[in-house]
């Protein structure tokens, strides 16, 4: 069941497939300073981008007319292209017009991108800090993962476990550099 936040003084809504992208971005948005919550800006994940069309009715212009924002994985990109296009807010969306209307694309997902903008070293800081460091070892052992780029077993690893992205993904926000965020997840924050 998707929750759907309060939005009764809400001015803007960013949309995000899951609960561990809603985490990063509330966690970059406090790194900035910012009180989303203040600011009237809801962050709702969607439970996946197979339901944008439900929350573009909800939030959008047929609906409450928010101003509104997303954040997709690169696998996803055409959910909410042909969403964005069925609300009549876009015809023939290129990546570049997707994000002139607030809506960015991850490669490959939120994970990825944070992966590659830390590095591999300080991601095994925030699993150490998890308390996964050494699960992550005996998961490298694996016969399928052995000799595989680090970046690929970090995101793997990352999302093997339940829970363990919306445990990650604060943690890794806030051991990013600001000058080395993410496009997707900067753009997405400063849309709104």
């Amino acid at each position: 069941m998707i929750e759907i936040p309060d939005v009764a003084a809400a001015r803007a809504a960013i949309l995000v497939e899951g609960e561990s992208d809603r985490l990063a971005v509330v966690a970059l948005a406090r790194r900035h300073g910012r009180d989303l919550d203040a600011e009237g800006v809801v962050v709702v994940p969607m439970g996946g981008s197979k339901n944008i069309n439900k929350f573009l009715d909800r939030y959008g212009p047929v609906g409450l007319d928010l101003r509104l924002a997303g954040l997709c994985d690169a696998g996803e990109a055409g959910d909410f292209r042909r969403a964005l296009e069925r609300a009549e807010l876009g015809r023939d969306l290129s990546r570049a017009s997707m994000e002139r209307l607030g809506f960015y694309v991850c490669e490959d997902d939120l994970e990825d991108e944070l992966i590659r903008a830390l590095g591999p070293d300080r991601v095994e800081g925030v699993l150490r800090q998890l308390g996964a460091l050494d699960p992550f070892r005996t998961f490298q052992k694996q016969p399928q993962w052995q000799g595989r780029p680090i970046d690929d077993q970090l995101r793997r690893f990352i999302g093997t476990a339940s829970g363990r992205k919306a445990l990650a993904a604060p943690l890794l926000v806030e051991a990013l550099d600001l000058d080395r965020v993410p496009r997707p997840l900067d753009g997405v924050l400063a849309h709104v």
